[in-house]
């Protein structure tokens, strides 16, 4: 067994750190449930969201005994994947119960399936009916999207500076980019500052909601849903029921802000507005929201959707931020849109955000160097004997991160195929079973037909609920640290 499961893993670390994620994850499940105290909902209830607070502590406590005399934890690149793995998938286990044990999700698949949604900000969901669901576990569904949006294993890193060498390791097997960022010579102050963004962002966006005529909970929950690009709301009419103009636009521009590479927020509080301008990836990230505001916008006024030029400019730009960011919020039904708009969204929902950003996807950047590696093999066509060099503002990029990418793109398409291929066996028509892989696995929520913004994933049976599940974990954590889990040399010395 040992050998099998390699000479190199260092399991009793893992288990450590792990033991520390969960108990962190259950503070706030915590919070929750005192809230619910103050509520004086149900004894039910608000124990439901103390049980994960008592099961993680009993595991932390088991951990801390059997390891207080070991040295700080040291993780390979082997651990770092199987700790990332490992902290995902047990916080969505963790976070699932007290929605079972409230009774309102009966079906523990149905709520590992909601919880998964809400930690890797999917923002898929199963429930019906979101309004009769009482707001303490409302609350909880919402921060699994805040705590998942930077990333549970990020704050860890920011909280825990003693982690040393293992924090760049579990950061690259977390982080939604292609290069973890050092804003900071040190990474744990680089993942405090990037919290630290986080958080500015949440507060000033729960006070522009509240200044917006939004009540006070309503503004937590969306705000914590639009940082984390999740998507997950209060209402089953999403934000369409609030009928505010200025509600949209402030959380389309939340929606855009955390759909962008947190490290340009950076620059931008130090003044560097150049580094901004020259960035290229926000400036295709730009340029694609624009287009494709502009294109929805005039199909949607042209074929009388709405009446006006602004207030179709308002819904394309709300709609194309929410499905390019991978949010998945819904100011109206658009799939009752015309079909070019449709078209449009469903393929920005091949995108997804900057890197370094809170959003999905395949990333922005990524294509970018799909693209410039495509026009040099055009070049080398015409001239073999060029030595081409693929450019991103002044920095030349490495060959290997050249062939990281390639084969991250070229893994994700596989096993989106996989899974249309799978979720075809439910017996949903092609337009469901496509736009709901992707939607899933981009991390984006909802898609088209049966999965479209008036509907949701109930109809779905148990399997394909958990395959779901695996998709949406497979996006967030970038095709390699899931995959590699399910391949025999990984588990071998």
């Amino acid at each position: 067994m040992r050998a099998f499961l390699g000479h190199d893993m260092h399991f009793k670390s893992i288990l450590r750190m792990l033991s520390i994620i969960l108990l962190i994850v259950s503070i706030f499940s915590l919070i929750c449930g005192i809230y619910s105290i103050v509520e004086d909902l149900s004894w039910r209830v608000s124990f439901s969201l103390f049980i994960p607070t008592i099961i993680s502590l009993a595991f932390f406590i088991v951990m801390y005994l059997m390891t207080r005399h070991d040295e700080r934890p040291f993780l390979t690149n082997k651990d770092s994947f199987l700790f990332v793995a490992f902290s995902w998938v047990f916080s969505s286990a963790l976070g699932a119960i007290p929605f079972t044990f409230s009774g309102y999700i009966p079906s523990y698949i149905d709520a590992f399936f909601e919880t998964v949604s809400g930690f890797t900000t999917t923002g898929a969901s199963i429930l019906t009916d979101i309004e009769i669901i009482p707001r303490p576990l409302l609350l909880w569904r919402a921060t699994t999207h805040w705590l998942g949006g930077m990333g549970i294993v990020v704050l860890l890193v920011a909280i825990l500076p003693s982690l040393g060498f293992s924090a760049i390791r579990i950061m690259e097997a977390e982080s939604p980019s292609p290069e973890v960022d050092r804003i900071t010579p040190r990474i744990s102050k680089t993942a405090k500052t990037l919290w630290l963004i986080y958080c500015g962002f949440t507060v000033c966006e729960i006070i522009l909601l509240v200044l917006g005529g939004m009540p006070l909970f309503d503004a937590i929950c969306h705000s914590f849903a639009t940082m984390a690009t999740g998507g997950f709301g209060t209402k089953n009419a999403s934000i369409a029921y609030y009928k505010s103009g200025f509600i949209q636009w402030i959380i389309t521009i939340f929606m855009f802000l955390a759909g962008t590479n947190f490290t340009l927020h950076y620059h931008f509080l130090k003044g560097r507005m150049s580094t901004i301008l020259l960035d290229t990836e926000f400036r295709v990230y730009l340029g694609i929201f624009a287009i494709s505001s502009v294109i929805i916008a005039v199909d949607l006024f042209v074929s009388g959707v709405f009446g006006n030029i602004g207030d179709s400019l308002r819904h394309a730009s709300f709609q194309v931020s929410s499905i390019l960011t991978t949010t998945g919020f819904a100011s109206t039904d658009f799939g009752q849109w015309p079909q070019l708009s449709q078209t449009v969204l469903f393929f920005l929902m091949f995108i997804g955000g900057c890197s370094g950003s809170t959003g999905g996807g395949v990333k922005v950047i990524r294509l970018v160097v799909l693209f410039k590696m495509a026009v040099n093999e055009m070049r080398y066509v015409t001239n073999p004997r060029g030595v081409y060099t693929i450019f991103l503002g002044n920095r030349a990029l490495r060959k290997n991160v050249i062939y990281d990418i390639s084969g991250l793109v070229f893994l994700y398409f596989a096993f989106f195929f996989l899974s249309v291929l799978v979720i075809a066996f439910s017996g949903v028509d092609l337009l469901t079973n496509i736009t709901a892989v992707i939607a899933n696995l981009g991390n984006i929520g909802p898609g088209l037909g049966k999965v479209g913004p008036a509907f949701n994933y109930a109809l779905f049976p148990w399997w394909a609920k958990l395959w779901l599940s695996l998709d949406m974990l497979v996006g967030r954590l970038e095709v390699y640290t899931v995959l590699a889990l399910f391949t025999r040399k990984f588990w071998r010395a």
